[in-house]
């Protein structure tokens, strides 16, 4: 049976490596569901629900096929501490309860993946996915509740229109308080221990004491509204971990929430009427949103202008090198004519001397090989540099991926990343530059080989109606979002195929496998 073509059901089912880690989750929960307890909400919920930070670090890292692991792991918590009892008649209805939130997550994830797979905007550009379903995640959770809410208001607690909306609301904030603060260093210690983590930039003393004095306005502003009698107004400090995270990047943001959070997380824990603790959360998860959401765009704006000053450095080098191809063809064209009239004669001089002494003989033939040698290497750089290499000519697909093979084999190997190259209907026929289509397709095996987990990059090809389908494939590497960067590689592969009259579209499912597929038109050759 051929494992690449194994029914994709399969995938959902946790892999024999991700046991240890649903283990590690399993008692880590039991921890975080004790935690919960402290802040208990309005009925069934909590107001800071560490347990989601736990379940969305674990997602984002491994991936939402370990979706049902988690909820089954949660479940066997909930049994072994006594909330569910297996002998009560809302047996199911209660596993149903807590089933839907890692579900719900687990969807979440999912589509966010997709989305930012398949789109080219900066909100796509790692670290915003992360921050996107950090948000969408809680929210959607409390939707996804609510009917529950309505049909079984025994289960929560909570009865009437007004009770069940403030019970969903601390669901919401909740779960937001427990992602936000929790997710982020567990993703940072899990890269940490595998030896991914980024290395942490130099922090400038300039930074730093702008953005405490920042965070010190804010509160001193704060504590001067309370003192003049207008409340505890939190605008002052959403605005301030707001400027952090814009100015510093997420990881500044996230410090400066844990500030916060710190300061407001302890009153919250004393005896307090449920509307003033919600609100206070309330006001504390609306910070903790704007803030990390705005550190996640810094960064991803950053890498964005960071792969444009690639982008841009490749272009200078593209002029560069058009100028010494130019040089090139020039010095070519000299030493054309004269080589070939060099191995004109070496093979006349060849032929004279066959029956000529043994010794002249043998030398009269190495120096027409070597010349002939030398005569077809000079005019295949004068067809490669020169116009006509220009032009699209009818490429057979065969020999278009036979050349991405012989080319990117070698760095594969070096990578130790086997390629696979599935054989080629000799039939199908593109309109193509071949030595600019060859350097896109190459591209993207590159970014394969890079991003590789399990040491293979499959290269394929197929014609579906009238179009040539060119698929490069692998497995990537666990991560927090897509590859790093927004791909030079991938650009330059696109453009190329695009002014072939072609489409690229990279695209990764929910189990780590991802797709680089080229489509283009099918040249059909007259008979």
């Amino acid at each position: 049976m051929d494992l690449r073509r194994r029914p994709r059901l399969l995938t959902l089912v946790p892999r024999l490596d991700d046991l240890p880690w649903l283990a590690g989750y399993a008692m880590l929960f039991w921890a975080a569901h004790q935690i919960a307890a402290e802040w208990g909400g309005q009925g069934y919920y909590s107001l800071l629900y560490p347990a989601a930070g736990l379940r969305m670090a674990l997602l984002w890292q491994r991936g939402p096929r370990l979706t049902i692991g988690i909820a089954i792991a949660e479940v066997l918590v909930q049994v072994s501490t006594g909330v569910i009892d297996p002998t009560s008649a809302g047996f199911a209805t209660q596993v149903i309860g807590v089933v839907r939130p890692p579900l719900v997550y687990g969807l979440v994830v999912l589509l966010v993946r997709r989305i930012t797979d398949r789109a080219e905007t900066s909100l796509t550009v790692p670290p915003m996915p992360l921050g996107l379903a950090s948000v969408a995640a809680p929210i959607a959770a409390a939707v996804s509740a609510l009917p529950w809410s309505v049909l079984r208001p025994e289960l929560t607690g909570v009865s009437g229109m007004r009770e069940i909306i403030a019970s969903l609301t601390s669901f919401v904030v909740g779960d937001l308080l427990g992602v936000l603060l929790l997710t982020p260093p567990v993703l940072w210690l899990i890269d940490l221990s595998s030896g991914t983590a980024s290395r942490p930039h130099r922090i400038k003393a300039a930074a730093v004491m702008e953005a405490v004095l920042v965070l010190a306005a804010a509160f001193a502003i704060e504590a001067m509204l309370v003192a003049i009698g207008l409340g505890t107004p939190y605008t002052p400090v959403l605005l301030s971990v707001a400027w952090i995270g814009l100015r510093f990047g997420r990881t500044a943001s996230w410090l400066a929430i844990v500030i916060v959070a710190a300061m407001v997380l302890p009153q919250t824990t004393m005896p307090l009427q449920m509307p003033e603790r919600l609100a206070l959360h309330m006001s504390l998860a609306s910070i903790m949103v704007v803030g990390y959401l705005a550190g996640s765009f810094a960064d991803a704006q950053a890498r964005v202008g960071m792969d444009l000053r690639r982008r841009d450095r490749l272009l200078f080098q593209a002029e560069r090198l058009k100028t010494l191809r130019a040089m090139s063809v020039a010095v070519i064209h000299e030493i054309s004519q004269p080589l070939s009239t060099l191995a004109i004669e070496a093979k006349h001089l060849h032929e004279i001397t066959v029956s000529a002494d043994p010794e002249i003989a043998r030398t009269a033939a190495l120096i027409d090989r070597k010349a002939a040698a030398l005569s077809t290497l000079v005019r295949r750089l004068r067809r490669f540099g020169g116009r006509a290499v220009d032009e699209p000519t009818p490429l057979p697909l065969v020999t278009l991926i036979d050349t991405v093979a012989a080319l990117a084999r070698p760095e594969a190997t070096a990578q130790r990343v086997e390629l696979f190259v599935d054989a080629i209907d000799p039939d199908l026929i593109v309109l193509a530059q071949e030595v600019e289509l060859a350097q896109a397709i190459v591209n993207l095996v590159r970014n394969g080989v890079q991003a590789c987990a399990d040491g293979r990059v499959s290269l394929t090809a197929d014609r579906v109606e009238d179009r040539i389908r060119i698929i490069v494939a692998n497995r990537r590497r666990p991560d927090t979002g897509r590859q790093a960067g927004m791909g030079v590689g991938l650009l330059v592969a696109r453009a190329i195929v695009e002014s072939h009259g072609g489409s690229l579209v990279r695209a990764g499912d929910a189990f780590g496998q991802t797709r680089a597929t080229i489509s283009l038109p099918v040249h059909e050759v007259a008979l």
